[in-house]
């Protein structure tokens, strides 16, 4: 009983050994994103108050009351930074997901019905020709500043490359044998797409996600840098790097704890998406 026991338990190790073995950058970029998950989610039990302001403890150096020192108001970095680390997650996430769900959709339409084709990506093709974040200053320019308007500012300009994407995809699995045979059959359109087309465009949409996910990051980032993204009240990455960039010779940690944490999730999420796309390509996977 005693070796059945272990060698129950010892199987699940060997078998996460063995992923982590042969997909080294898929679990190190999951482990890291995880790592930041976790961080946000655990912020208000660790981090304290990050909007109290102290101005006589202003620009403090790190110690043990204030671990990542103080700004030049006096507010804790460390809690501030575990705070921005919310917003940027919620905005990468949210990005993604609307946007790979908007570009489905329309890339669905645009490669199956070809009469549709040509105004819809002429459509797309003019959103992409103008830059995304001189786009989202726009869009965020023209409402109030939220975190909401930051994440709608940054999905507009993402949605065609998704939908490029899929369309390649329908346009290629349009024409195979199986889906002629179903159209000559006579099944309904929303079966063909959902069952014979869909399937087909999830790995690279899964892995073009991450992608967006870690540019929606650095955009928000900019945005905030830049004073166009969220209230100057939040606590975000980008607006502590463009405080802090003041201060920067007398006070180098108020840049040094928001731009490690910016450059690590962006990191783990390209990783991850790396790691996906070797996992799921099966011309790479094949040849590893």
């Amino acid at each position: 009983m005693v070796l059945t026991a272990r060698t129950e338990i010892s199987e699940p190790r060997r078998g996460l050994l063995r992923f982590v073995q042969r997909n080294p950058t898929l679990a190190l970029g999951a482990a890291l994103l995880l790592l930041f998950i976790f961080i946000a989610a655990a912020a208000p039990l660790f981090g304290g108050d990050p909007i109290n302001m102290v101005p006589a403890q202003r620009l403090r150096p790190p110690s043990a009351a204030h671990w990542l020192g103080t700004d030049h108001v006096g507010r804790d970095v460390f809690a501030r930074t575990l705070f921005g680390a919310r917003i940027s997650l919620i905005v990468g996430l949210a990005v993604a997901i609307f946007s790979v769900a908007v570009g489905l959709v329309i890339g669905l339409i645009s490669g199956y019905f070809r009469r549709f084709d040509a105004l819809l990506m002429r459509f797309m093709d003019s959103l992409m020709s103008i830059p995304s974040i001189l786009l989202a200053i726009a869009l965020v320019a023209l409402t109030r500043a939220s975190v909401g308007t930051v994440i709608v500012a940054i999905t507009v300009p993402e949605v065609p490359r998704v939908v490029r994407l899929v369309r390649s995809v329908v346009l290629s699995v349009r024409e195979a044998p199986y889906v002629e045979a179903a159209i000559s059959v006579g099944t309904p359109t929303w079966k063909i797409l959902l069952r014979h087309i869909l399937p087909s465009t999830i790995a690279p949409l899964i892995v073009q996600a991450t992608y967006i996910c870690a540019s929606a990051i650095l955009i928000e980032a900019g945005l905030s840098f830049l004073g166009a993204g969220t209230p100057p009240e939040i606590p975000t990455w980008g607006n502590m790097i463009a405080q802090s960039r003041l201060y920067l010779a007398r006070a180098p940690w108020t840049l040094f704890a928001p731009g490690l944490s910016l450059a690590l999730v962006v990191l783990a999420v390209n990783l991850l998406g790396d790691g996906l796309r070797d996992r799921l390509d099966p011309r790479i996977a094949r040849r590893m």
